[in-house]
């Protein structure tokens, strides 16, 4: 019986501390509309524990959130979850709103600032606006997550929706939250960024 305890107190050790990613999105993170287990932070959970053991997720996400939201709430977040990775996935609703373009590249870093300054690696999840806010804001739009993540040598992923952007039947009936067939889609689409994170 000793042996046993001896034996398993060395696997555990050897096993290491549980790393946590944080993920930090707004609704389409968030699991809009589906069950909570259908959504791609869910998704990625499954495919870490799979895949990279020895990590979990915690999704600090909440529908509606703009980077202000997020920039105010990322410290408790980091001081609650001590989190090893940290992915930022918020400025839809920034754009969706018209908010100032200076305004949101404000709070991109503030929240890339602070994961950095605890430790944590960060992946910068972008998104893209329709045209019909016209050029000048959707091209600046795009461009200030390519500006925080090269300024603050972070991973980017430049567009979260990328797969499924063209395609109507992705979406649910607003037309801006995906259906929970293509989830694992989007799961694949941000694994190739975040993967690298997690050695």
């Amino acid at each position: 019986m000793a042996v046993g305890l001896a034996t398993l107190g060395a696997s555990v050790a050897e096993a290491g501390p549980v790393r946590t990613v944080l993920v930090m999105g707004d609704s389409l993170s968030a699991a809009y509309g589906l069950a909570p287990e259908e959504g791609w932070v869910a998704l990625t959970a499954e495919r870490m524990a799979r895949e990279t053991p020895g990590w979990r997720v915690v999704n600090a996400s909440v529908s509606g959130e703009t980077t202000a939201g997020g920039a105010a709430r990322i410290e408790g977040e980091l001081a609650r979850n001590r989190p090893a990775v940290v992915v930022i996935a918020l400025g839809g609703n920034d754009g969706l709103r018209g908010l100032p373009l200076k305004q949101t590249r404000a709070n991109l870093e503030k929240m890339v600032s602070a994961a950095k300054a605890s430790g944590a690696q960060v992946l910068l999840v972008g998104m893209r606006m329709p045209p019909n806010l016209g050029k000048a804001y959707t091209e600046g739009f795009a461009a200030n997550f390519r500006a925080v993540a090269e300024a603050h040598k972070v991973s980017l992923l430049p567009f979260l929706l990328e797969p499924i952007a063209m395609d109507r039947a992705s979406f649910q009936a607003d037309n801006i939250h995906p259906v929970a067939a293509v989830q694992p889609k989007l799961r694949d689409h941000v694994w190739p960024a975040l993967a690298p994170l997690l050695k």
